[in-house]
């Protein structure tokens, strides 16, 4: 069984690649190593979750067929633990239902096998872009708030009614991307392209497996905020007709 090994690169953006064969995480690592991520691997699903607990990573890069915990599993636990790390599903699974599982265990985004290392790197690139990469507008405002809701995009954190609440990365810029629209409608097109850029290609499913979750961790705390518009998209507004 081939152990995790940190390798010292020269980059600053830490990644976690994770999977068991080793020609797959090789190639995955080299390729991100050749883009100056500095890059440990993993071979299981419980040296992953050591890996995750003794160091800080950026992104994690996830099979979801692993020979001990599956990756949707590790992906649980990592958001059971509060950590808030982009994952990205890497996997043969290319059902509906598979990738519903994959988003519903906190990833921000999913590749399906085969795959080009090309598109690997770019989908990495843009989920670092988008999670950490991107600076705030609004002239050092950090604070968003709306009803109960409070946003701080500094510290990356959100509450609702005074509780904490865990978003992943993909998440919180769909949140955050409401809060700075109040009373808006939000076409389908419009959230895709600010939240997702290119990365879905306009898949309208994923944006409403992402609305569905976001509308069931904000309803844990309060009245629903986000609402349907028929044939139109969404809205964020504490009136509760439709």
């Amino acid at each position: 069984m081939m152990k995790a090994v940190r390798d010292e690169g020269v980059g600053e953006r830490r990644v976690l690649v994770v999977d068991d064969e080793y020609s797959i995480v090789d190639a995955v690592a080299t390729a991100l190593r050749y883009e100056g991520f500095t890059v440990t691997t993993a071979a299981s699903g419980r040296t992953a979750l050591a890996a995750v607990q003794e160091g800080a990573f950026e992104l994690i890069v996830l099979d979801v067929m692993l020979p001990d915990v599956d990756g949707f599993e590790v992906a649980r636990r990592v958001r059971a633990d509060g950590i808030d790390t982009p994952i990205l599903f890497l996997t043969a699974r290319t059902a509906l239902d598979d990738k519903a599982a994959g988003f519903g265990a906190g990833a921000d985004d999913y590749v399906t096998k085969p795959f080009s290392l090309a598109e690997v790197v770019m989908r990495v690139q843009a989920i670092l872009r988008r999670s950490v990469g991107a600076p705030d507008a609004g002239g050092g405002e950090h604070l968003l708030r709306f009803a109960d809701v409070v946003m701080d995009t500094d510290a990356h954190q959100v509450w609702r009614a005074d509780e904490p609440m865990q978003l992943t990365a993909t998440e919180f810029r769909l949140l955050k991307f409401f809060l700075m629209n109040p009373g808006r409608v939000l076409s389908k097109s419009q959230i895709l392209d600010h939240v997702w850029h290119y990365d879905f290609d306009g898949d309208s499913n994923v944006l409403e497996t992402y609305v569905s979750y976001l509308r069931r961790k904000l309803n844990e705390h309060g009245p629903a905020l986000i609402h349907t518009v028929r044939l139109v998209g969404y809205v964020l507004r504490d009136d509760p007709s439709e």
